[in-house]
């Protein structure tokens, strides 16, 4: 009887833990302080092995890949992975990044970039799942411009979608369904820090900070630990562009927190002037308010009449009954 509760044949549990054993391999290769590159020794396993232990052993499977990623020689223990055959099974959407070219800086191998960022992360469980995973759309969405520069449009959302499909497979985070959102949420957003520029106003970063959300702190040391480029002023503006995205949300929350944007008592003004009981409805205009400052729609730290005059002109805009 395997560990999720399926049936199977001593044969076949042979086979499991043939397999098993190459992944406990390639954790021991993550977890040395002293790895020994190549493929893991006395290993026997064969895909149809890495099958049977995907389909009956995913909690262990799962807690195997755990400790590669999560140990202080990752790359080592993704490259013995890849060797023992295990990835091209398991993560074949991994595997494609092998050998697959981006087009920056004489083609940068991708594996090797993803090996290099899972590398630099911080061992937190759901950064290192969307490092290993961030750039999986690449080879799907891959373009070259007239003038030669490669492209990956959409290679982000795509990321996000080909997860989807990987937990569809493998069911490796059905127990740990907010892990799986936050590694799903990095995947999908895992561009939008590095493209800060000095030139975002305030609203516009108060707006990132909000849609990002509870996941800002790993979304930034995604974005530091995905800047592996061997361009040395290259690396520092990136570093130094997010350190300077970090720093202006932090100074803006402190500043938020001490005078908001809109000013106390405007939703019993609201109420009086509608004629509005308290309720739901009243939190949903002075959000729908916030966000039109954050836009830079309107202004803030204004009057209250400044925004019930705003309200009594755009009722349906802001959510207040006809």
């Amino acid at each position: 009887m395997s560990q999720e509760g399926a049936t199977t044949t001593e044969q076949e549990q042979a086979h499991i833990e043939a397999a098993l054993a190459a992944l406990d391999n390639a954790a021991h290769q993550a977890e040395s302080d002293n790895p020994s590159p190549g493929s893991p020794q006395n290993v026997n396993a064969t895909t149809p092995d890495y099958k049977l232990a995907a389909k009956h052993e995913k909690s262990k499977v799962r807690a195997q890949l755990d400790r590669i990623l999560m140990g202080p020689n990752p790359d080592y223990g993704l490259d013995a992975l890849l060797d023992c055959g295990a990835l091209y099974i398991l993560l074949p959407e991994v595997h494609a990044l092998v050998g697959f070219g981006d087009g920056e800086w004489l083609h940068k191998d991708v594996w090797k970039h993803t090996k290099q960022v899972v590398y630099q992360a911080e061992p937190i469980i759901e950064l290192r799942w969307s490092a290993l995973l961030h750039d999986i759309g690449k080879p799907q969405t891959r373009s070259i411009a007239p003038d030669g520069e490669v492209h990956f449009f959409g290679h982000a959302e795509l990321g996000a979608r080909m997860f989807d499909r990987i937990e569809r497979r493998l069911h490796l985070f059905a127990q740990d369904p907010s892990l799986k959102k936050s590694i799903r949420f990095l995947i999908l957003h895992h561009l939008r820090a590095n493209q800060y520029e000095r030139t975002w106003t305030d609203s516009a970063v108060r707006r990132f900070a909000r849609e990002i959300g509870a996941e800002l702190d790993n979304l930034l040391l995604l974005s530091r630990a995905d800047i592996t480029t061997k361009r040395p002023e290259k690396k520092t503006r990136g570093l130094e562009q997010l350190d300077e995205l970090s720093a202006r949300i932090t100074e803006l929350a402190e500043i938020d927190a001490i005078v908001p944007p809109l000013p106390s008592g405007v939703g019993n003004d609201i109420m009086q002037v509608f004629g509005l009981p308290p309720s739901r409805l009243i939190g949903d205009i002075k959000r729908a308010l916030e966000t039109a400052i954050e836009n830079e729609e309107i202004l803030s730290h204004q009057g209250s009449e400044y925004y019930v005059d705003l309200l009594r002109a755009n009722p349906g805009r802001f959510g207040i009954p006809e």
